[in-house]
């Protein structure tokens, strides 16, 4: 029972490590850009009724001064304003313009055609496509493509730095980055080939148009739920060049502003943080559950205090790197850990009844 302990202990430490590594590495955009050449960029937002933050999005991409530039929203069949707040700004912003829906193809996710759609009318020798509710610094193509040149990258994604504006928001949204700074060192989705080693966001991918006309990847995964994941293991798999960063003061999101709307959104890829293995999820939960106790009952007390510090430092390193607060993170350590199990046990229980909904759509059916 003993080496048990040590094997917990020995993993707790190896989290720290990486959350040190995530923090000391800085892995943001650079603060200063300097570009030989101007490409095309094609800034491309699927949107499904998005009224209440495409008009705060449209406001920030017309700040934008690069050029040359060009704006495309896909109207996903929104039943709201969507399309027509569009059109108000393309008619005064002359590179915005709206690509109205077609009806959703079998076997595909909605958001996956939006995209493939998107790229299909893009003019741009570099695509940026973007979630409707993230926000953004005026100088953030600059950056994109300083970093993209600099490192010779075909794919970058980056993790927006998250609005926590209400109680259950700060529950559930700091548990995504707790698990993936504590479990991946993010300068190694770059530096190593391996598969396993990747990550990305969906809300913000900036691909070099060449390669991604070539592999058509939203096509090529166009029922997978966890598309960005998938896209960047198979661009590594095809020995491309990709990296992840984080938002930083670059991009912003409020992904969710309920307890609930969070725990509905995480079960549907919590899975795919741990490869897609329900078994490794259940693990992991366990794992970091029983963990302080396991070591206080069966190891010592040293063990035990030791391990309780590990837990608060990663909790600060993790904050640090993800921009959130600090203290809040560490006095909700205990309810973060009962929003994870409440997260898993919503996935297995609609991955069994095949009710995962997404945009008042069902996507179970897809797969």
């Amino acid at each position: 029972m003993i080496y048990i302990g040590y094997a917990i202990f020995v993993f707790g430490l190896i989290r720290l490590m990486v959350s040190f590594i995530n923090w000391i590495s800085h892995s943001y955009l650079p603060e200063q850009f300097t570009l030989d050449n101007k490409p095309m960029v094609s800034i491309l937002i699927p949107a499904r009724n998005e009224e209440t933050n495409i008009t705060n999005l449209l406001n920030d991409l017309i700040t934008i001064k690069y050029r040359p530039l060009e704006i495309v929203v896909y109207d996903d069949s929104s039943t709201d304003n969507t399309a027509a707040i569009v059109n108000e700004f393309a008619a005064v912003h002359h590179h915005i313009r709206l690509i109205e829906g077609t009806s959703l193809q079998v076997g595909w996710l909605g958001k996956n055609f939006g995209c493939h759609q998107l790229a299909l009318v893009s003019k741009g020798d570099k695509l940026l496509f973007l979630d409707a509710d993230v926000r953004l610094n005026s100088q953030i193509i600059d950056k994109m493509l300083t970093y993209t040149d600099n490192y010779k990258l075909k794919l970058l994604s980056i993790f927006p730095t998250q609005i926590m504006p209400t109680r259950g928001s700060r529950l559930v949204v700091p548990i995504m980055n707790w698990i993936l700074l504590s479990l991946l060192p993010l300068p190694l989705i770059r530096l190593s080939g391996r598969g396993s080693l990747s990550a990305a966001n969906g809300q913000c991918m900036f691909f070099n148009a060449a390669e991604y006309n070539m592999i058509l990847p939203h096509e090529l995964y166009k029922s997978n739920q966890v598309e960005d994941i998938a896209i960047l293991r198979e661009y590594k798999k095809r020995k491309i060049k990709v990296a992840t960063l984080l938002g930083a003061d670059d991009i912003y999101c409020k992904m969710y502003s309920s307890l609930q709307d969070g725990i509905d959104g995480f079960s549907k890829n919590v899975f795919q943080f741990f490869g897609g293995s329900r078994f490794l999820t259940l693990l992991f939960a366990i794992v970091t559950t029983i963990a302080p106790f396991y070591l206080f009952l069966f190891n010592n007390s040293i063990y035990g205090f030791t391990y309780l510090l590990m837990i608060i430092c990663m909790h600060v390193l993790v904050s640090l790197s993800s921009r959130q607060p600090v203290i809040s993170n560490i006095l909700l350590i205990i309810p973060q850990h009962l929003v994870l199990w409440r997260i898993i046990i919503s996935a297995f229980v609609k991955s069994k009844n095949k009710s995962l909904t997404w945009k008042g759509r069902n996507i179970s059916s897809v797969f």
